[in-house]
């Protein structure tokens, strides 16, 4: 299989600054303690992390104005408490932002230019923050945190109708409108390829629950050579992944991988990972796939690999701390976990440090006979579905862990399999969407338990599917387009 076209060897606009500001670095101009004076409070920080950090900071020491040789800075545009918690964030802190340190953390981000704060500012968006974020965004002018915001608003529209109508004007209200929901897509996890489509040809589409209707609508059909036996199956700035898979009863390895661009419709073939594998765990976050784990000739492994969207290409990352297949893994808060376990009492979970280039232990769950099999990311709490008592996977159980005060919880009541589909879930907004071939499920999140809100139809296969919400361009005109509805 080739890749795609070769990577452009053009250099950008932040290459050439950077090769600009190396010799300030080598003169050691950055080295020092600088003072920044904020009113009355004083900081005083590294110059290294600043100019690494803010391109404010960047642009001042690269302009060879007088400040850039002073020790002390005074700063006007911002307040003293928005600057501490940008510090708090470079020096890797996750702190918790009341409505005033929003506001503050803001106008701090959009003035410095600070792209790690708004990173962290856009993780933090939830329903009771959501509106105060994309408001105070739009009035700082910073563009990332004002569209995520919309993003998120326009997926908890209905919920928030009555507040967006009395609290913002009329232009952002437009914006937000203007924006696509993102809609509910499943496809199964056991379409092969090769000999076999065409007996498993009515299976090989992706489809989408149209909420209105109630209805599962085909939105594409699967390329021929790709297969989600065994693969790796995510989304990624509003892309489809698949990675690996496996074909035939002897589980021969698939070399191609795909992506399918829902802007206008078509699969492209991507680079393969250096190691060929199936049964293993795909998670995006930051415009990276992270390939964790699998098997390869039966051989279970520890390998993972970076696969870097906008280049096409992939990296070696830390290895598991042991090999594993079909890992439970999860993202929240821009951060990538993943369940391993010992048959059949103790779960670890771990997360991968991209700083370090490591996989550290943030908690053991131990329970008699269980283990997880499903993990689900929403805000900083980390739910592990589980096996029930003697090995029920049709009465699954679930605990919750918050990464902020490291405890763990345990969620009222059980979640049902049925008709040989494990359990899936996917969040969206404060909401999470379950799966199988009975129902279509919608938990509201409170506090750190799953309310249910709604049942909507279920998906018409059997088996297990992966599942994942996409943003589609036009709806109405896709449903003109598509007469293979599923019956």
């Amino acid at each position: 299989m080739s890749a795609l076209g070769p990577e452009s060897k053009e250099s950008s606009p932040g290459d050439d600054e950077g090769e600009r500001y190396q010799p300030c670095l080598a003169s050691g101009l950055v080295s020092a303690k600088l003072t920044i004076v904020i009113g009355d409070t004083h900081f005083s920080e590294e110059k290294t992390l600043l100019v690494q950090s803010c391109d404010y900071f960047q642009a001042l020491y690269r302009s060879g104005m007088k400040e850039s040789h002073q020790d002390v800075i005074h700063l006007q545009c911002v307040r003293a408490r928005g600057f501490l918690l940008a510090l708090a964030v470079l020096h890797g802190e996750m702190p918790a932002l009341e409505e005033d340190d929003i506001v503050e953390a803001i106008e701090c981000a959009a003035f410095l230019q600070i792209t790690l704060l708004t990173k962290h500012l856009i993780n933090l968006i939830d329903t009771d923050n959501c509106l105060l974020m994309y408001h105070t965004a739009a009035m700082f002018g910073l563009t990332d945190l004002h569209h995520a915001a919309a993003l998120f608003i326009r997926d908890m529209y209905s919920d928030l109708e009555t507040e967006i109508k009395t609290i913002l004007p009329s232009e952002l209200i437009s914006y937000i409108e203007s924006l696509t929901p993102s809609v509910f897509v499943a496809v199964g996890a056991h379409v092969s390829c090769g000999r076999d489509t065409s007996i498993h040809a009515a299976s090989r589409t992706v489809c989408y629950l149209d909420e209105k209707e109630n209805h599962w609508k085909v939105l594409t059909d699967l390329p021929l050579e790709a297969s989600t036996s065994l693969a790796g199956v995510t989304v990624l700035d509003n892309k489809l992944y698949i990675v690996g898979g496996v074909h035939g009863v002897y589980k021969q390895v698939v070399e191609s991988c795909f992506c399918y661009n829902v802007e206008n419709g078509n699969w492209t073939r991507i680079a393969s990972p250096a190691q060929l594998r199936y049964n293993l765990s795909l998670v995006g976050v930051d415009g990276c796939l992270y390939a964790i784990g699998g098997e390869y000739e039966r051989t279970v492994m520890s390998c993972v690999e970076i696969y870097n969207t906008s280049r096409d290409t992939w990296t070696l990352a830390a290895h598991l701390p042991r090999p594993a297949a079909g890992a439970a893994c999860s993202k929240t808060m821009s951060r990538i976990f993943v369940c391993l376990w010992r048959p059949m009492e103790t779960t670890e979970i771990y997360e991968y440090v991209l700083r370090k280039d490591e996989w550290q232990l943030i908690t053991t769950l131990i329970r008699y006979h269980s283990y997880g099999h499903c993990l689900v990311g929403h805000k900083d709490n980390l739910y592990v579905m589980r096996n029930g008592p003697s090995d029920d996977f049709l009465r699954c159980l679930m605990d919750c862990y918050n990464l902020s005060s490291g405890q763990w919880s345990s969620l009222p009541g059980h979640f049902a399999n049925s008709k040989g589909s494990l359990f899936t879930a996917v969040v969206r907004g404060d909401s999470v969407l379950t799966l199988n071939r009975s129902a279509t499920l919608e938990y509201k999140v409170e506090g750190k338990n799953w309310k249910p809100r709604r049942k909507m139809k279920g998906f018409p296969r059997s088996g297990s599917v992966w599942t994942f919400l996409l943003r589609l361009p036009d709806v109405s005109k896709l449903q003109r387009q598509v007469s293979n509805f599923i019956t």
